[in-house]
């Protein structure tokens, strides 16, 4: 039986370069694209310099262009419609200030034949000799929250040299129009499942004053740690749960189990504090906000989610009447004045019986939640002393075994 080959759909790749007033060195950026590419859209930003000029000397380009200046995020998210709507698969977008070398689109665009669905950095040297201090300070930062919203450790996401799969961008709606786009359009993508991966590039400082940023340091800096702010909030309250409770299918509890405790990489006693922060947060009196507040701060002291979300969920509602008995009791030691002395568990049927005493329950569910972390802290570290083989720590190999790229593979 003759066998038919299956033909490889092939990505149509563009090169776009968002401009704005940067006459200095935006005819030897397109140049240098068209070298490599022979689909090179540029937009002009609403420049008012010789930007017009300039960029009708080039008869091989597409060109997008409005009057009034809007800032970076928008002239790419115009190109990206454009693009898409003229067939494109991928976009390499390139900053016209001349920091990015032209030379080196073809690195980006053979990862984008690797990782067709993935978004590629062309990650910077930020450690190089010429880099302003102000830029690796910022790097760093935007490094930070970014790991923090997506869990992704990239060494570049404020570089503008990328390539981006425009059926992910292309046809998405985003609300920043400035130096934020960048920011969000990576985060968002990383949260619906596409994969970011860093390439290193090279990187050009001038010491003249050809190349000109506009970048303002305090209103786009404030503008970025408000984005910053919302994705955080975001993360914690929809992102993050979210993940973790597509991960507990009953397919799947058991594997958890074994990853997340017997097999896990962690140190005893970060399963040990997790199970204890998750049968306190079980106990205290938040209800409605328990599983949301125990991940925020597991999160936080980087504890492990499965384990804390898991040990919270001691409150379910076989377990309530125990809970509020024994919150009621030891409550009346600390109130005896108002100590309901002839409690009982056939009389705990409802919320209801917390009205009347409720400063002896909630004090004594405080008291009850750190028994109990306790309890179980101890019971789990003796368990895991007795059952659990020695911890190998392999990330140092893990770290060092890819050294050119980041983010998910």
């Amino acid at each position: 039986m003759k066998k038919t080959a299956v033909k490889k759909a092939q990505n149509r790749i563009c090169v776009i370069i968002p401009t704005y007033n940067n006459e200095k060195t935006l005819a030897s950026v397109i140049k240098g694209a068209l070298s490599k590419s022979k689909d090179v859209i540029v937009v002009n930003d609403g420049s008012t310099d010789s930007t017009k000029t300039i960029i009708r000397k080039f008869t091989g380009i597409k060109t997008v262009q409005y009057d009034r200046n809007r800032g970076k995020g928008f002239a790419l998210r115009t190109a990206f419609a454009y693009a898409y709507k003229k067939g494109y698969t991928h976009a390499v977008t390139i900053d016209s200030d001349g920091q990015h070398l032209p030379a080196d689109i073809p690195v980006l665009m053979h990862a984008v034949e690797k990782n067709p669905g993935a978004i590629i950095i062309g990650a910077r040297n930020m450690d190089q000799t010429g880099v302003p201090r102000k830029s690796n300070f910022g790097n760093k930062f935007s490094n930070f929250w970014f790991r923090f919203e997506t869990g992704i450790d990239l060494p570049d996401t404020q570089s503008g040299f990328r390539a981006y799969p425009l059926a992910h961008v292309g046809t998405k709606h985003y609300f920043s129009d400035k130096f934020e786009f960048e920011i969000e359009v990576l985060v968002r993508a990383a949260w619906n499942g596409v994969n970011v991966i860093a390439e290193p590039i090279r990187v050009v400082y001038q010491e003249n004053e050809e190349r000109v940023t506009h970048f303002r340091p305090f209103q786009d800096f404030s503008r970025i740690s408000v984005l910053n702010t919302l994705f955080v909030v975001w993360t914690l309250l929809y992102v993050k749960p979210r993940d973790f409770f597509k991960s507990l299918s009953p397919r799947n509890i058991k594997k958890n189990f074994r990853d997340n405790i017997l097999l896990s990489k962690e140190k005893n006693s970060v399963i040990v504090f997790s199970v204890m922060l998750g049968l306190f947060m079980g106990i205290v009196p938040v209800w409605g906000y328990q599983m949301i507040i125990a991940f925020m701060i597991a999160v936080f002291f980087r504890l492990n989610k499965f384990i804390v979300l898991a040990s919270s969920n001691i409150s379910i509602p076989p377990c309530i009447p125990f809970i509020i008995f024994g919150s009621y009791y030891l409550g009346g030691f600390f109130v005896p004045d108002t100590y309901v002395k002839h409690i009982n568990l056939s009389t705990i049927h409802s919320l209801s019986a917390i009205k009347e005493n409720v400063i002896q329950y909630v004090i004594g569910s405080f008291a009850l939640a750190v028994c109990a972390a306790l309890a179980g802290g101890a019971f789990t570290y003796v368990m895991l002393k007795l059952f659990r083989g020695p911890v190998k720590n392999t990330a140092g190999s893990a770290n060092s075994s890819n050294g050119k790229r980041y983010g998910k593979a």
